[in-house]
């Protein structure tokens, strides 16, 4: 059946492909391609890339893959995956099935992220403050960084009443429609905050994302005016979040803490109130530091 053109009804828009130097694949709406292409640079060693990208397909999604699947997804002939599998076998950051002959990633991948959260101040100096804020609220609580589009967890404390359990630490979610990342984008330049819309795929994630650029720069002023970024159900239905930005001596966002919440256990501006106060004395107690 032909389909009416002056029909008022508008498509949302497709999420984009993951961006082929993207290490990390995100959750977010990511559009395609960075914020900085260093890929046309004589410094960008096109091996180390390939390496990572061979490590970066294994998600929760593809955990085992064969010689030819990972030749597939990389877009990497046959015999450069051969090498690129067998040599990070060697190192230790793949493991090989002796049956399947299909690749995993090993155990000592960990590792990089024990270096990440042994080695980060903002966490290390944030941990104790987040614990007494989770006793508090008896609510899940977090801290994220920003990263490109996304904010990352880095340091997650959750409750028995998580609505979410399966964002753990290093999950990545898009800044635009999630409190931590309104929050840390409220304090950025403008400058950046346009570069973030600009390679944002803004979409609505649920009938509550408030998805428009012109309205997200309003949001942007009222948070930035009032101290703290709420946000309901936008990402997740049923997650209620309010969080405050984490600033160094320069008065520059490095991170957010936030407090969690599900729609069962909420009750309205009481929570929000109460929420706001301590995320704001929080994050205050953490920031300046840096």
């Amino acid at each position: 059946m032909p389909t009416n053109k002056s029909s008022p009804v508008k498509t949302r828009k497709k999420l984009a492909p993951v961006p082929e130097y993207d290490i990390i694949p995100s959750t977010s709406a990511r559009k395609r391609g960075k914020l900085e292409d260093a890929s046309q640079s004589t410094l960008f060693v096109n091996s180390v890339e390939k390496a990572m990208r061979v490590l970066a397909i294994f998600d929760g999604k593809q955990p085992r893959l064969s010689l030819s699947q990972i030749a597939v997804v990389t877009g990497l002939d046959l015999s450069a995956v051969q090498r690129f599998t067998f040599t990070l076998s060697a190192l230790g950051y793949l493991v090989k099935d002796p049956f399947t002959k299909t690749y995993s990633l090993s155990p000592k991948m960990l590792d990089f992220s024990y270096f990440y959260l042994a080695s980060n101040e903002l966490v290390n100096r944030a941990a104790p403050y987040l614990r007494q804020l989770s006793q508090e609220t008896e609510e899940t609580t977090n801290i994220t960084v920003l990263e490109g589009t996304d904010i990352v967890f880095t340091l997650r404390m959750i409750s028995r009443h998580v609505l979410a359990p399966q964002v753990i630490t290093g999950s990545r979610l898009p800044a635009y429609c999630t409190a931590p990342g309104l929050a840390i984008m409220a304090n950025l330049p403008p400058a950046e905050v346009q570069k973030i819309l600009e390679h944002s795929n803004l979409i609505e994630h649920t009938p509550n994302t408030i998805a428009d650029p012109d309205k997200i720069q309003r949001r942007l002023g009222s948070i930035r005016r009032q101290g703290y970024s709420h946000t309901e159900g936008e990402y997740y239905l049923g997650d209620i979040s309010t969080a405050a930005a984490i600033l160094d001596a320069h008065g520059y966002p490095i991170g957010a803490v936030n407090v969690a919440v599900s729609r069962a256990r909420w009750r309205g501006a009481k929570d929000e109130k109460k929420m706001a106060d301590l995320v704001i004395m929080a994050a205050s107690a953490i920031s300046g530091q840096f």
